[in-house]
């Protein structure tokens, strides 16, 4: 570890943990094991809060798994609540498809007040970040290094807007550089914050797989997107299916398991929609290809393209295959006497 203090540190905490010796007497062994003030200090140089099993702020699903941290750093939000979190992982090495299920996913849940959870790492990781961002939807990212350690570089930049516009969560102390064995560790708290864990894509012997494993053994639901029984990415995901997860084939699907409904703000205010945009979204009660719509409305493919493509934007319609079809936002809304959507409540 990167950082040590005079009575111990981070290292001899984890070890305390995993040797079992958690229980009643857990504050009094984790003071004896390291130095919080001085842990706390360097935490804080560095933007994070040094957040202790005693704290108010410690997850209290994190309380509940088989190998809780001792203490994590914080920077942003606070973590995820019991009820809050959806994990959502995968391959780095994804498929186009994969990463656009993965931000889908992360939009979707993000539009639903959910915060997205995740490793922060190429691939289906930052997609599903990106999704909530791109939402301005809450996310977490939870990192296999210390917090001032941007890994991998090529998740830099998001790394840092998750900083400003989410939470960044870490067990190991500022200054800690990432290794091998820290992802799988990683792996249980990305699951035991999290209330579901939804694996896109995955090879065998992947991560997302150990993430998953941790959330059956944690009693989490864990959801899977299939994927063609030909591609080795489809192996994690398929076999999870094989063992009692979930499947989804969208976010809508993974919202309705959850019975999850959405409350963003630009959906429960009212949005709106111009004369040609509602009669767009009216015309499109199933899949629908552009020139469909255009024969139903009368009107020249153009035009018909150019508010398909603003719809989209706004994340009323998703392009599948050519047809475009409503997203879960549209399907939760209605357009009222004014042209504008308002939210239906469906409980």
């Amino acid at each position: 570890m990167a950082l040590a203090v005079e009575r111990g540190s981070a290292a001899s905490t984890l070890a305390w943990i995993r040797e079992g010796r958690a229980g009643s007497d857990h504050d009094q062994a984790f003071a004896r094991a390291c130095d919080p003030a001085a842990i706390a200090s360097a935490a804080e140089a560095c933007g994070a809060r040094f957040v202790t099993w005693a704290s108010a702020e410690y997850p209290s699903q994190l309380r509940q798994i088989a190998d809780p941290p001792a203490a994590i750093y914080v920077i942003g939000g606070p973590p995820p609540d019991v009820t809050s979190g959806v994990a959502v992982v995968g391959a780095r090495r994804c498929t186009a498809l994969g990463r656009e299920s993965a931000h889908a996913i992360g939009r979707e849940l993000a539009l639903a007040g959910v915060s997205v959870v995740s490793g922060a790492a190429r691939g289906i990781d930052a997609a599903a970040h990106e999704g909530a961002l791109s939402a301005n939807g809450l996310t977490c990212a939870v990192l296999g290094s210390g917090l001032d350690v941007a890994y991998p570089s090529a998740s830099r930049a998001l790394i840092r807007r998750i900083a400003r516009d989410g939470t960044l969560v870490s067990e190991y102390p500022p200054g800690t550089p990432p290794s091998q064995h820290h992802f799988p560790a990683r792996n249980r708290i990305v699951a035991g914050l999290s209330r579901a864990t939804v694996v896109v894509e995955g090879a065998t012997g992947s991560g997302s797989m150990i993430t998953a494993e941790h959330a059956m053994e944690f009693g989490r639901d864990v959801f899977a997107l299939p994927g063609s029984v030909a591609s080795a990415l489809s192996q994690v995901p398929l076999q999870l299916i094989r063992e009692g997860a979930t499947l989804i084939r969208d976010a809508d699907d993974l919202l309705g398991d959850l019975g999850i409904e959405l409350i963003q703000a630009e959906i429960a205010e009212r949005v709106d929609l111009d004369e040609a945009e509602r009669r767009v979204l009216e015309a499109i009660a199933e899949p629908t290809l552009p020139d469909r719509v255009a024969s139903t409305l009368g009107v020249g493919i153009h035009e018909i393209v150019g508010v398909l493509m603003r719809l989209e934007l706004r994340g009323f319609v998703r392009n599948v295959g050519g047809r475009y079809e409503r997203t879960l936002t549209a399907r939760r809304a209605r357009p009222d006497r004014a042209g504008r959507l308002a939210a239906i409540d469906e409980r």
